[in-house]
């Protein structure tokens, strides 16, 4: 409590009149409930109150009643803020983000906090000796509904070129003030490859910050995109036909080693870190359903969109769901890490990143092995090949997906079962709600809705 009552004076020194305290719902849609500056401390000690049926929440703001746990008008939450984790928004001025975990009114840990669950499944982590270092790659698409209805993409391209940053130039540099303001800590921006679309890459932190800052990038870039009036889409399909993705980038740590180099496992991983990489392996068509999670996302997990469709993993293979990353000569030791690319910005961070670091602790518990890598294309490989590198494509629908969550054991026990049966029944509840929707018109539902 003493450190949120520090903080205020904090704030206040900063300018902060008010704070955002925002929580991503099982759909990811940010939502957040606000409370002037004099409130924050009270609220860090109590919280604020919200119905417990956002556990079940779609991403049109319907609700589902599928999943035996939450239904109906009873019950409520106390959403408490995270002093750590709260920053004034530079594109803001005035207020401050605040990300939130979620607890009953008994003061217990709600079971469908994602926050918490990512929580844990780090501490677990630490209790087999192991950290891990994570950072998002964030694709963002800008652009406008014009008066005739259209919309309008802020570039036309060419993909990564001078073009569009000429263009752009104030809005890029803006953005990027921002982010670094906030300790994003920004290693790369660029006009990505179709229209409208640009990329930012941040440093490697703390699984937990590094799904803080997710919702912290989405409000800055808004933000600083509606001032040159832009309005700013993370959703898988945008404008053209590449669509924005979140890449997840990993690497698992034994104190000062990373375990994904200078050892004799495939690749020059440690055991461990091999095992690490297998278990999320074996446990990716499940997680497909967390970190794809809408049914847009399966318009763009296509084969040769270099979205990670197939089922494997291989040295610097784009094509792969898994790219093994080595890093430059020297600077494996610190630079090794495998990219998780089926993954995109509909997902719910914290549920995305701790389904993947629970799969990689089960796999470094049961000594999971990784098949052999591919370095090609994976749709050039004969049915042989691809059965000996246990290779599949990953499912190409939502129900598909939601199929095989609900299948893993792995996943049940790691998130347990109200988290784990709420999310499902929400994936569910978000195909029917578009199930008769033709691609045209989702993309249209979806482009600001992420």
């Amino acid at each position: 409590m003493q450190r949120a009552e520090e903080l205020v004076d904090h704030l206040a020194d900063a300018g902060v009149e008010a704070v955002a305290l925002a929580f991503t719902d099982p759909s990811s849609i940010v939502r957040v409930k606000c409370v002037p500056l004099s409130r924050y401390a009270s609220a860090a000690r109590s919280g604020v109150g919200l119905s417990t049926v956002f556990a079940v929440a779609l991403s049109n703001d319907q609700f589902t009643s599928a999943s035996g746990y939450v239904e109906g008008p009873s019950g409520d939450l106390r959403l408490v803020p995270d002093p750590d984790a709260t920053v004034p928004l530079a594109a803001m001025p005035g207020w401050a983000w605040a990300p939130i975990d979620q607890y009953t009114q008994d003061g217990e840990v709600w079971g469908a906090c994602p926050r918490s669950f990512l929580r844990r499944t780090v501490e677990a982590l630490a209790d087999d000796g192991l950290t891990v270092k994570a950072a998002f790659e964030f694709e963002f698409s800008l652009g406008r509904d014009d008066e005739d209805g259209h919309t309008t993409p802020a570039h036309r391209g060419p993909g990564y070129s001078d073009v569009v940053l000429v263009q752009h130039h104030d809005l890029a540099l803006d953005l990027i003030r921002a982010y670094q303001a906030q300790g994003l800590d920004v290693q790369q921006f660029h006009p990505e490859y179709t229209d409208g679309q640009f990329e930012a890459s941040v440093a490697p932190r703390d699984p937990m910050v590094a799904a803080d800052l997710v919702g912290l990038m989405k409000q800055t870039t808004r933000a600083v995109a509606g001032r040159y009036g832009w309005r700013a889409s993370f959703s898988p399909r945008t404008f053209g036909l590449v669509g924005n993705g979140l890449h997840l980038h990993l690497s698992v740590w034994d104190g000062d080693h990373n375990l994904l180099a200078g050892g004799e496992g495939p690749a020059g991983m440690d055991p461990r870190g091999a095992a690490f990489v297998a278990g999320i392996f074996d446990q990716l068509a499940a997680i497909v359903a967390v970190a794809c999670p809408s049914p847009l996302s399966y318009r763009r997990l296509q084969p040769h969109h270099w979205s990670g469709a197939t089922l494997c993993w291989g040295l610097e293979n784009r094509e792969a769901a898994l790219r093994f990353i080595t890093g430059m000569k020297g600077t494996e030791g610190h630079a090794a890490n495998v990219e998780v690319k089926p993954v995109d910005a509909t997902c719910n961070p914290y549920l995305a990143m701790g389904a993947l670091l629970a799969a990689g602790l089960h796999g470094v518990r049961t000594g999971a092995t990784l098949p052999p890598p591919t370095v090609e294309d994976p749709a050039d490989l004969s049915g042989e090949e691809q059965r000996a590198r246990r290779m599949r494509q990953l499912p190409a629908s939502l129900p598909e997906a939601a199929d095989e969550f609900a299948s893993s054991s792995v996943l049940r026990a790691a998130m347990g079962d109200l988290l784990f049966e709420t999310f499902l029944a929400t994936r569910r509840g978000d195909h029917e709600q578009h199930a008769d929707i033709d691609e045209e018109e989702m993309t249209r539902r979806f482009r600001w809705r992420f």
